[in-house]
């Protein structure tokens, strides 16, 4: 009889994908913000400039959304291994990312206030300086952007999705993709917003310039505040789903039941299938059969779908069985 030890029963609740490369570039993004926010002010106030000084206030909200970004990588790290935590600190940068989806949502608001009071009272835009501004904020936003970008690639392809970074499971395709990390996307957004303002104020204040179309400046002011708006909700719409244990797309779990059911007389009778951090998925599942086998055998038959945590629940059936196992293809060893 062979006895094992409690430890090879056990298993860790750390799925955090490596936010390394990611966090190290969002504090470089930070910043070159940072130092663009005060240069900006720090002019607006030395020239008497409104254009630099709102720009630089401005960029002092992406400076606070990028922070949360740091914050988030930081506080998932060191907490990991923190048993408060029942599946671990996955879902912080979900939570990251809707904090900070939520402070985009309220500067596109600040930016559409603004295009409205233009509207209505409008006023002389000094507008070489203005474009000047707008086109340095643009190349601070490209630089940025690219190294976001860069970090969202090299997350993406240098992990193993759904399973911890110490795992030996090999790469597989499947359908049980799942968001990426979504602490990196809202950061991202924010440089795109930042960008966008940009090019918009360009476009508008060029027109201006030689039109004489003072009014096309707030115009796309508020186009940019609905275009943001619209990535702030689509953001906050998927971590929102994330954090309160919204279920899996129905691709997994149809994966999931084929798997377990296509094995002997298998019957799911209860699935829950969610998130529990970026590229970690965690399943629950109760079956039912005739020809009960130990958890392990059901959790090998979904080792193609790369879930990261799955818990076994397996009821004998009484009675006759439905199928025979003979039948169904299967050999006599497996009713043992």
């Amino acid at each position: 009889m062979h006895f094992h030890s409690l430890d090879s029963f056990q298993h860790h609740h750390n799925f955090l994908s490596p936010p390394a490369r990611a966090e190290r570039n969002t504090k470089l993004v930070l910043g070159l913000t940072f130092v663009t926010m005060i240069v900006e002010v720090a002019a607006g106030f030395a020239l008497g400039s409104l254009a630099l000084l709102a720009d630089g206030w401005h960029m002092a909200t992406h400076v606070a959304a990028f922070g949360i970004t740091i914050f988030a990588y930081r506080y998932a790290r060191q907490q990991a291994h923190n048993p408060r935590y029942t599946y671990g600190t996955g879902k912080v940068s979900v939570l990251g990312g809707f904090t900070s989806a939520v402070a985009l949502a309220v500067v596109a608001l600040i930016m559409a206030l603004e295009s409205v009071l233009r509207l209505m009272q409008p006023y002389m835009i000094q507008f070489n300086e203005a474009i000047a501004i707008a086109v340095l904020g643009l190349s601070i936003n490209v630089l940025s952007a690219v190294l976001l970008q860069g970090s969202a690639r090299h997350h993406h392809h240098g992990e193993t999705h759904h399973h911890p970074p110490d795992s030996h499971h090999h790469h597989h395709h499947s359908h049980a993709e799942t968001p990426s990390d979504h602490n990196l996307k809202a950061a991202y957004f924010h440089v795109l917003a930042d960008a966008l303002t940009s090019v918009l104020a360009i476009v508008a204040l060029a027109v201006g310039k030689f039109l004489g179309w003072v009014w096309l400046d707030a115009v796309m002011g508020l186009v940019g505040a609905v275009v943001i708006s619209l990535w702030a909700y689509g953001l906050v719409r998927e971590t929102g789903i994330i954090l309160l244990d919204g279920s899996a797309d129905t691709q997994i779990k149809r994966d999931i039941l084929n798997l377990i059911e296509a094995d002997a007389d298998n019957r799911v009778t209860d699935l829950h299938v969610w998130c529990l951090g970026p590229n970690h998925l965690a399943a629950t599942i109760a079956l039912v059969t005739h020809y009960p086998q130990s958890p392990d055998h059901y959790k090998k038959l979904l080792t193609a779908l790369n879930l990261s945590h799955v818990v076994v629940e397996v009821n004998p059936c009484r009675g006759e069985p439905c199928l025979a196992l003979a039948e169904s293809g299967f050999s006599a060893a497996a009713r043992q």
